[in-house]
């Protein structure tokens, strides 16, 4: 995960140094530029990041998120109320999870070579560590490696899976396929 993501909850909300590379950026411009890249809205980018900031141990101060919005991200214009900030932040999960989904289920239905989604996991890194970086974060070599390492996990996992699906006969001559020679593909 990020490193220096989540500020203290006593953090005073105009101290926080989130989105200072977009800078007099223009809401629409940072929107288009998002759905070039990704599934979520400047709004949703910017809350959830936010809402993580301000997470507490009962929750999330979503009324500070929404009524200092204007002073943490340079291209809100507007406060939220605590509504809209909820609203906009689990719209931003069910687009994670849609998305995950997405890619899993074309990596499960073999749409994809091998070659291709390493791409895709290759060019969604590349993403995911601009757009932290654009938040003001980083990444430390450790967490880096730890996500790579469960994205590895999970991809095993779904090249297993997929395997059993397809292979549960041979290929060839259609004879039912022992678990050690599943293993061996």
């Amino acid at each position: 995960m990020p490193e220096d993501t989540h500020s203290p909850a006593e953090s005073n909300a105009s101290e926080t140094d989130r989105f200072e590379r977009l800078e007099g950026a223009d809401y629409d411009r940072v929107t288009e530029f998002l759905r070039d890249r990704v599934a979520f809205t400047a709004r949703e980018w910017a809350i959830a990041r936010l809402c993580a900031d301000f997470r507490t141990g009962t929750g999330v101060e979503m009324t500070t998120v929404g009524e200092h919005l204007p002073d943490l991200v340079p291209f809100m214009d507007d406060q939220y109320t605590r509504q809209a900030v909820y609203q906009s932040r689990r719209s931003f999960e069910e687009k994670v999870r849609r998305a995950g989904a997405t890619f899993l289920y074309g990596a499960y239905a073999d749409f994809f070579t091998a070659d291709e989604v390493d791409d895709i996991v290759y060019e969604a890194t590349e993403v995911a560590r601009f757009l932290i970086e654009v938040e003001g974060a980083s990444l430390s070599p450790t967490d880096e490696s730890n996500a790579e390492e469960r994205i590895r996990a999970a991809m095993e996992a779904v090249h297993r899976s997929s395997r059993d699906l397809r292979y549960d006969r041979c290929p060839n001559c259609g004879e039912r396929l022992g678990e050690d020679a599943i293993e061996s593909e």
